[in-house]
């Protein structure tokens, strides 16, 4: 089986997807990928800030 590469994907979504629907996919993925790593920053800085008080 063949691995998809980007571009292959890329052309499959240009011809599927209208413009409109191709933009609103790639931000709503966009905004819940922002959402994630401001919630693992958020962890990573309470882990920290926990540790320092303990010490």
């Amino acid at each position: 089986m063949k691995k998809w590469s980007i571009y292959s994907i890329m052309i499959v979504s240009l011809l599927t997807l209208t413009s409109c629907e191709a933009v609103e996919t790639i931000f709503k993925a966009g905004m819940w990928w922002g959402i994630f790593l401001v919630c693992v920053i958020v962890v990573i800085l309470l882990l920290i800030f926990s540790k320092g008080k303990n010490s």
